[in-house]
């Protein structure tokens, strides 16, 4: 049985919180405080005799004053297998990074931005063509889901173990903010397609493409033969297919299938490089760029 929701106020401007609007419609009552170390927030959460605190996705600071109201203290949800990739973006960065593997973690939330003691971890493999979508909707949701009602039930009952986290494996990630999310062709041709696969769909990795701003979405990768055309710069266009487009990074080429134009929406590739008349730098012609490259890897798509 849900005693409550706390949810943080609404901005101008944006969406409802999904979670308050599911909340109202189920009739359990609903708080909103600017800030959760008000002695407003702590009288309504005493007031819910809750047994159990559970936290995910929380962007306010949630005091200990706070936290340890419920019965059985608070527990808290992080999409990676901490004391890794702490921070608001934790589902991005193990991919753009390239990791094999991440998970989800449940924890006692503490003072310290997710650093409290764990009540369990749940792994799972990251695919090498996998995205942030594919990753979080078909895997850490259904896991999270899960390992937070294992969690509760273990804590009610008293039967949780509380370890705490090693300090000397932590890592912190910011937000992946437009900084972070530029595509810099120079890097390695698998560092490119990581980032655009940790972006993938939001924020969406971008680059300059002929002086013009778009974010890429699904792409697949090709790594270069034997054979390399001479003349190339990381970034230029090597190809442009009837759906696509091929940019050279170092190491191979990166097929964009889908990209967003600033202030456009998502569309082809090969419909954007005809609508702007785009053309490659060298001499590669769409019919005949696959004569130097491997077998291509599936398409990156969320």
């Amino acid at each position: 049985m849900i005693a409550g929701v706390f949810c943080a106020p609404d901005k101008p401007g944006a969406r409802p919180d999904a979670l308050r609007q599911d909340a109202l419609a189920l009739g359990l009552p609903v708080f909103s405080f600017a800030s959760l170390r008000s002695p407003e927030a702590e009288a309504a959460m005493r007031s819910l005799d809750a047994d159990l605190g559970v936290m995910a996705y929380v962007l306010q600071f949630a005091p200990q004053a706070f936290v340890t109201i419920p019965r059985h203290g608070t527990i808290q949800f992080h999409p990676s297998l901490l004391p890794l990739h702490r921070g608001p973006s934790s589902i991005s960065w193990p991919i753009a990074l390239g990791a094999k593997e991440t998970g989800v973690t449940i924890f006692r939330p503490t003072d310290g931005l997710d650093e409290g003691p764990v009540i369990l971890r749940r792994r799972c493999p990251i695919e090498p063509d996998e995205t942030l979508g594919q990753l979080y909707f078909n895997k850490l949701f259904p896991l999270g889901v899960a390992a937070l009602l294992e969690a509760a039930d273990l804590v009610t009952a008293g039967r949780h173990v509380e370890q705490p986290q090693d300090e000397s494996q932590a890592t912190y990630e910011g937000w992946m903010h437009d900084e972070e999310c530029r595509i810099h062709w120079a890097s390695p041709l698998d560092h490119v397609y990581d980032l655009v696969r940790g972006c993938n769909p939001a924020p969406g990795a971008w680059a300059l493409l002929a002086g013009a701003k778009v974010r890429i979405y699904d792409c697949r990768k090709h790594v270069v033969g034997r054979f390399v055309p001479g003349g190339h710069q990381p970034g230029d266009i090597a190809a442009i297919t009837d759906s696509s487009i091929l940019l050279w990074a170092q190491g191979g080429l990166l097929e964009v299938l889908t990209l967003r134009p600033e202030g456009g929406a998502k569309m082809k590739a090969g419909d954007y490089a005809r609508q702007q008349g785009l053309r490659p730098r060298d001499a590669v012609t769409s019919d005949g760029w696959r004569s130097f490259v491997r077998p291509a890897a599936s398409p990156a798509s969320g």
